[in-house]
């Protein structure tokens, strides 16, 4: 292993399995000397400090605390992580820093941290660490963050399901560490899922000795943000494998606001995971994300559709955007399209299709054309504009 000279490579591994973080952690620190590990943990958090430790294969280094920021304890860790891992940067000595964090933490918000700050930090591979035998019960966890003693601000409102499907869904590694002890091993169904829902990821197993070099080969921060935005996110591709399937629904028409809306609880429901982006037809220029997992659903507005702007604007779209609306360019919407993805075991596909398919337009409505559409009722202004 080589490291730049004056710089600290610094690779993030996270996630909600904490055995299997802890496994790969540990992994790390033994494969490569001079390594270090940073993990602050939040759960402290109710005796008004975080708690920070810093640990290298031999044991622990150093402990502190770090005071709560505005009562939030993720604010805290983002105060405290980027003075600590300088520190450890200038100290000389340490090839690599491992910033373990904690259950909830979000990946992408953390590696924009260390990502900004620059030299003499550099922000080598981000990893989410998984035990496949808890992928099904994880992402139907329905319960919130909080309730489970996972909540990383007073005001979080994420659930355990979401939360770890964000996880899956932003690595390019993921770290798979099963428990030999458990009696409830993974099958073949658990890795299929695994493998359904994180597309541009590679998969390294803990114990293997490819997770270090994994961790090395670069990390992308503005690209891996794009993977993850509704208009270009990189989304699963159709499959069907060892009883787990992968939906992919595109469509040209609009969704009827009120069809839609009445069908929200049943397709939420309808897939352990589901995401995508769509439009609304008394919406037309609005570029709406679906974002499901444990049952809960997140609808937002990402902006509007490329095909809603004017020529002048587009110089100031990524690249990722243009491409991937140049994917589902139709003549007359432009990249307005309905493209979802349905992930679970035991998916009801032809189901599931029918529901979607009753949800659009018909051909009535559709040729009263965009005025007509927006004389439709306005379903979803409750949920989309709430009244503050």
């Amino acid at each position: 292993m080589s490291v730049t000279e004056g710089r600290l490579p610094v690779a993030i591994v996270g996630g909600l399995h904490a055995d299997a973080r802890r496994a790969a952690v540990e992994e790390i620190l033994r494969t490569v000397p001079g390594s270090v590990a940073l993990h602050h943990d939040l759960s402290a958090a109710t005796d008004r400090a975080v708690r920070r430790t810093v640990r290298d294969a031999s044991g622990s280094l150093g402990e502190g605390e770090a005071p709560l920021v505005n009562d939030c304890a993720c604010c805290a860790l983002r105060e405290d992580m980027v003075p600590e891992l300088l520190r450890l940067a200038t100290g000389g000595g340490h090839r690599l820093a491992v910033v373990e964090l904690w259950e909830s933490v979000e990946l992408q918000a953390m590696a924009a941290v260390i990502a900004a700050e620059g030299a003499p930090l550099e922000l080598t591979g981000v990893a989410t660490a998984v035990d496949p035998a808890l992928m099904v019960p994880y992402l139907a966890n329905g319960d919130d963050l909080a309730d489970v003693g996972f909540a990383a601000a007073p005001t979080d409102q994420r659930t355990v399901g979401d939360t770890f499907a964000r996880q899956l869904e932003y690595p390019t590694v993921i770290a798979v560490a099963e428990d030999e002890t458990c009696e409830e091993s993974a099958d073949d169904g658990d890795l299929a899922l695994l493998t359904q829902l994180t597309p541009g990821a590679r998969q390294v197993r803990v114990g293997d000795g490819a997770l270090v070099a994994a961790l090395l080969a670069g990390f992308d921060v503005e690209a891996a943000a794009a993977r993850q935005h509704p208009a270009c996110a990189l989304l699963p591709q159709e499959s069907e494998e060892h009883g787990v399937s992968t939906l992919v629904w595109r469509r040209d028409r609009p969704f009827h606001p009120d069809r839609l809306y009445e069908a929200l609880e049943d397709l939420s429901c309808a897939a352990a995971r589901s995401r995508g982006r769509f439009w609304l037809a008394d919406r037309p220029d609005t570029l709406l994300s679906w974002d499901a997992a444990g049952g809960a659903l997140c609808v937002e507005s990402a902006g509007p559709w490329l095909a809603a702007l004017p020529d002048a604007a587009w110089d100031m779209v990524p690249a990722e955007r243009r491409v991937a609306a140049s994917m589902d360019w139709h003549p007359e919407h432009g990249d307005r399209c309905q493209h979802m993805t349905f992930t679970s075991p035991g998916l009801d596909r032809e189901g599931l299709v029918a529901l979607l398919d009753s949800c659009l337009l018909t051909d009535v409505e559709y040729a009263a054309g965009p005025d007509g559409w927006k004389k439709l009722s306005h379903a979803f202004d409750e949920l989309l504009d709430p009244v503050s």
